[in-house]
């Protein structure tokens, strides 16, 4: 079974059109990359399956079931811009997601904070914007989720811990899940990816393996996706 399908699925805003009419499938243990331009959709797609948003036409399905309570609790999301609440501390961050969700790996967490040199006492508030980020991906990242919806999750992380990260990634989600990863920054993710869906003003320009680019049309995804994109 898909970890997520959408069939015809459209989304407009008044008269913008976000989404227009994108069907695809993304098999479990992949890491997709998400990749277009700003305005392209790509936040607008993830909403959807995180069930943020309804579609104005098609379907879209989070391993068989459609967006709700049973396909949110096995979605893990992790927003664009920081929105844990800022007056808490990271220990305090813990035991709301151990509450709140029953995938969430307490043990996990602790691990990887360690490894940042977070510390679970210091508050939100206190911390840098990308420590912040930081904390958000390690949280979201310690769910044993089946699909994992990550919105730049290294935009605004210094370049020194964006290989921990991208290794984070790799190494802490369940293998038989699916990891999107929406991101600019294709140059840095690319070592990480199992496919890539390219997508502008609201259409899938192209889904691929990253395996097929480097053999059938001899480029990298990041030399693919200048040349796709360029002005």
């Amino acid at each position: 079974m898909s970890i997520l399908e959408c069939k015809g699925l459209s989304k407009r805003f008044g008269a913008v059109t976000a989404l227009d009419g994108i069907s695809f499938t993304i098999e479990p243990g992949r890491i997709v990359g998400l990749l277009g331009p700003n305005g392209s959709g790509k936040t607008t797609l993830i909403k959807l399956a995180n069930g943020l948003l309804v579609p104005t036409a098609g379907e879209l399905w989070i391993n068989g079931r459609a967006p709700g309570k049973e396909s949110h609790a096995m979605v893990s999301y992790l927003p664009e811009r920081t929105s844990l609440p800022l007056w808490m501390t990271v220990k305090q961050l813990q035991d709301f997601y151990e509450d709140f969700y029953a995938d969430f790996q307490r043990e996990r967490s602790e691990e990887m904070l360690d490894r940042l040199e977070i510390s679970a006492k210091q508050r939100m508030k206190h911390m840098s914007k990308g420590t912040r980020e930081k904390v958000q991906l390690i949280l979201a990242m310690s769910r044993q989720a089946k699909l994992y919806l990550l919105d730049e999750p290294i935009g605004g992380v210094d370049p020194a811990a964006r290989d921990y990260i991208l290794d984070t990634i790799i190494r802490n989600y369940n293998p038989e899940a699916s990891v999107i990863i929406s991101t600019h920054l294709i140059a840095d993710v690319e070592k990480v990816l199992d496919e890539v869906l390219f997508i502008d003003r609201g259409q899938i320009l192209l889904q691929s393996s990253v395996d097929a680019i480097r053999e059938e049309k001899g480029m990298s995804v990041d030399a693919l996706f200048r040349e796709v994109y360029k002005c």
